[in-house]
Order: structure tokens, then C-alpha cells, then sequence
């Protein structure tokens, strides 16, 4: 791969086909509701969808026949430009994340899109490809692992066979985790996807008169007949959960259904999804932090989800993420396994330390701002409450007791532990968070104290991590010596940094 060539042509048909997606509701409104009307706002509107539609793609084609690019020994480079031409280099060494997403267009022309991601900002953030064959996609992402190694002369970029010997010289990957049918059908509940049809019921509930154009009088009386005969009454909710409840399952299936978690030496390898794949890999020395978050209803299984946060970032729709979803439904006990087996140098510590009791009164006398406003705005507003006059006190008193909860349930679930290589904090009420980071991945610390904490021997400590935004964690109300001995320990990565 040493000479420039354009974009698959196919590209122009992708462009085209999410051009109808992104103007499909403007497409009915003019030319499908207001077909028949004399509105002047339907007639000069499609004489403008249509001009548009022709600009954007003879924009296209010029863009297509313009953009150009090729890979050299060390980098990608990519040219642009009609009049003024312009060309970008993107070094290998620069490449953090590899992301592969394979929608059902791909999948209909046997193609795939590419995107490599380096984690800065600015032009140079990703290089992409959104139509790709899959056989030159896996000589590309081979290639940038070869950190730019010349490939053999006289072969040509289309030959299979350079794939295959490409493939071969590669280490072999280990499969970590491969989802059951029962660990989908778990995940399914789970995740409450079945949840995701009641809103459309609900909207077909308050439409159904202009769907089916029904008088009034007679959809009551289809809904008194209904609500009159418990047992036909009892056959639709029985019908509304099963529908609910498949559809959750074949949601969750879809997602889930091919999910594979591998790693080799070097990269975690992370693919899912049935009809629209989606794959990604990230290198190992680029993790920066691990995140275990578990819901109350997780707590509840015994599951876990767990993240990783690494210095660069993954952007392809709603596969977005700057924190890597390795699984969200992972057993606890795997969960830590899994991190062991993935990423050797990393540790969850199980015992950890509880906040101490000055902890707990400073939390449940620190006055909650959002409730003082809360219970201002439903005095001022109390009028318009409905049921009764006096309901704006029993409101503030139950979201009295939801904060004050709250903070009960973040103090006890509240940990830390501060080793020779490693700092782990855990926080969080009904969703808690659980963050472990190597030392020499931390890139500064901080230690503050308020007027209370000082009164109390408190302090709060954080530290940050290289990411995508910057990732801040830490923990407030923690033994000032903790404080102390946090600086010590920061200080004592200088013995594993080292500088090239």
C-alpha cells in the first residue's frame, strides 16, 4: 500500500442513502402529505429539498474524486482539495484505538467501515473510512500493527493471500468471554429493554382515534367493553407483557447475540452486534483506568459492568465512547477474573477501607441545597399543586428523606485502598462506581480541605487520568493521614516513569 487511490465508489451511494435517512421526515411532509396542497410553503419547499438534494451530491462526487489517500512506511496520508489542494500525515505511532462498524448497508455489499483513532484533537483525531472491503480493512489494521512495516515487494494490495500471511505472523488471541443464551436472556431483564415498548403503546394509546379515524363515542364504548370483561382485559395485559418481554429479548439478542471478548499480547479485541456489527481494539499500555459499575438491580444478580478508560477514543454513532464497555452484564467473581486475565498488571483489591464516623456526621448535617430550593419553589407554587392545598410539605418532607437517604447509602458503600502500585476508590448510592488505576497512570493528585473537614481531621483526595475529556475521580471525607500519605505515594512513581 504505497500509492494514493480514492475511496471505495461505493462511498457516494453511502452518502446518498444517509442523505434520505438524515431528510426522510421533510421528504413525506413535501412530497407525500403536501403532495395535493396549494400551499406555497409545500410548492417552493420541494423546489428547495431538491436543489439541496442536487448540490449535495454533486458535492459528493467532487469530494470522492478530490479525496485521495495512501500509507507509507510510518503514516497515513491524505489529500484533499480542488483548487487548493492540501494533504495530511497521521503517524501509525499516533493510532490508540482501531474501531470496525458494520451496518446493514455494509453488510449487503460485503463492505465494512474503519476508523483509526489517535485520542487528540483536531483534524488529525481519526482517520476514517466508511466503505471499506473487509479484506483490505484487515491488511490496513495489520498494517498500522506492523508499526508501518514495509510489506513484501511485488505484492499486490488486492491479493487475499497477503491478508492470510499478514494474519499469520500476528499472535494468537484468547477468548475471555462469549455470552450464553442464558447469560442474554438474563441480560435482557436486566437491562429493563422490555421497558422500551410502553412509550410506544402509550403514544399508540392516545392516537388510536386518528389512526383509525373512530368517533369518539365509539371508542368508548370499545374501551367500557373492555374494561367490563376481566377476563378479555386480562388476555390484553397478558399480550402486552409477552410483547414487551419478546421484544426485550430480541433487542438484548441483536446487540449481544455475537459478542466475543479476546485479547492478544498487546490489544483487547472487542466485537458484538448481529445485523449491525461493530468491533474495536485497543491497546493494552493505552488503558489508563478500570471502572466496575453496578446498578442496585446488578447488586441485587450479582453483576457488573465493567469500563476501561483509555487515553484516546472510540466515535462511530452510537458506539461513541471514550470509556470502553468491555460487558454489562459480567458475573462480579468473573468480572474480577476477567480483569486479571485481560490485564495482568492490573488488581482489584476486594478488602477495602470504610469512611470513618466524623465521615458520617459531616455528610448528614451538610445542608442539601436542592432541597432547600425544591421546597422554595413547591411553597411558591403550591396553588397549582393538585389533589390539595397543603401536599407541598408532605413533597419536601419524602425528598428530605430521598437525600438524606442518598447520602446514608453513599456512606456506606463508599471504600478506598491505597497500595504500592495502586489507588482504588468506590462511591455511589444507588448506582456505585468502582475505579482502580495504576500509579504510574496517574498524572497528578490533589488533596483539599474545607473549614469542616479540618475541624474534623477530613480531608478529600482525587487524582486524574489521561482521557478524553481529562477523568477526574476521588473521594471527599477520607482520614486527613490518608491525605498525607497520598502525596508520599504519588511521589514514588517517579521510580516506574520512564521517558524515551
Amino acid at each position: 500500500m504505497n500509492r494514493a487511490k480514492r475511496y471505495h465508489p461505493l462511498l457516494l451511494v453511502f452518502d446518498l442513502v444517509n442523505f434520505v435517512k438524515s431528510f426522510f421526515v421533510f421528504f413525506i411532509m413535501l412530497f407525500v402529505v403536501g403532495l395535493g396542497s396549494s400551499s406555497n410553503y409545500f410548492k417552493y419547499g420541494r423546489y428547495v429539498f431538491i436543489l439541496v438534494f442536487v448540490l449535495s451530491f454533486f458535492s459528493k462526487i467532487i469530494g470522492w474524486l478530490t479525496h485521495k489517500y495512501e500509507l507509507d512506511e510510518t503514516s497515513f496520508r491524505l489529500y484533499k482539495g480542488l483548487f487548493t489542494k492540501s494533504e495530511l500525515t497521521v503517524p501509525f505511532s499516533k493510532v490508540q484505538n482501531v474501531n470496525r462498524h458494520t451496518t446493514l448497508f455494509h453488510r449487503i455489499f460485503k463492505m465494512t467501515s474503519l476508523s483509526f483513532n489517535t485520542g487528540s484533537a483536531g483534524e488529525d483525531a481519526e482517520v476514517k473510512f466508511e466503505v471499506i472491503s473487509r479484506a483490505e480493512a484487515d491488511k490496513m489494521e495489520n498494517y498500522v500493527e506492523r508499526a508501518g512495516k514495509p510489506l513484501p515487494t511485488g505484492v499486490d494490495d488486492d491479493l487475499p493471500s497477503v491478508e492470510k500471511e499478514e494474519q499469520e505472523t500476528l499472535p494468537g488471541r484468547t477468548v475471555h468471554f462469549k455470552p450464553t443464551k442464558n447469560d442474554l436472556l438474563k441480560a435482557s431483564f436486566t437491562s429493563l429493554s422490555f421497558l422500551f415498548l410502553v412509550p410506544l403503546l402509550f403514544s399508540f394509546y392516545f392516537k388510536i382515534d386518528d389512526i383509525f379515524e373512530l368517533e369518539e363515542e365509539k371508542l368508548e364504548g370499545a374501551f367500557s367493553y373492555l374494561l367490563s370483561s376481566w377476563w378479555v382485559l386480562a388476555m390484553i395485559l397478558v399480550l402486552i407483557v409477552a410483547v414487551s418481554v419478546a421484544f426485550g429479548i430480541g433487542r438484548t439478542f441483536l446487540k449481544y447475540g455475537k459478542y466475543e471478548l479476546s485479547s492478544d499480547e498487546k490489544r483487547i479485541y472487542i466485537s458484538k452486534g448481529m445485523v449491525e456489527e461493530s468491533a474495536f481494539s485497543i491497546p493494552k499500555e493505552k488503558v489508563q483506568a478500570i471502572e466496575i459499575t453496578q446498578s442496585s438491580l446488578k447488586r441485587l444478580l450479582g453483576l457488573a459492568e465493567v469500563k476501561l478508560t483509555s487515553a484516546g477514543s472510540i466515535s462511530s454513532g452510537d458506539d461513541a465512547l471514550e470509556i470502553n464497555t468491555l460487558y454489562p452484564f459480567l458475573p462480579v467473581e468473573r468480572a474480577y477474573e476477567m480483569i486479571s486475565e485481560i490485564l495482568p498488571d492490573y488488581r482489584v483489591t476486594e478488602g477495602m477501607e470504610s469512611l470513618p464516623k466524623q465521615s458520617f456526621w459531616i455528610r448528614m448535617l451538610s445542608p442539601s441545597w436542592v432541597w432547600l430550593a425544591a421546597t422554595a419553589a413547591l411553597y411558591y407554587f403550591r396553588s397549582s399543586i393538585p389533589f390539595w392545598d397543603g401536599a407541598w410539605w408532605v413533597l419536601s418532607v419524602l425528598l428530605l428523606i430521598t437525600v438524606y437517604g442518598m447520602r446514608l447509602m453513599d456512606f456506606f458503600h463508599t471504600r478506598y485502598v491505597l497500595n504500592e502500585r495502586f489507588v482504588q476508590f468506590k462511591k455511589g448510592s444507588l448506582t456505585t462506581t468502582l475505579f482502580v488505576s495504576k500509579r504510574d497512570k496517574v498524572i497528578e493528585v490533589k488533596v483539599t480541605r474545607n473549614v469542616f473537614q479540618r475541624f474534623l481531621g477530613l480531608a478529600s483526595v482525587g487524582t486524574v487520568n489521561r482521557a478524553k475529556p481529562i477523568r477526574h475521580e476521588g473521594v471527599d471525607d477520607v482520614p486527613v493521614e490518608l491525605a498525607d500519605a497520598f502525596y508520599n505515594w504519588y511521589i514514588g512513581r517517579t521510580k516506574e516513569i520512564h521517558v524515551e
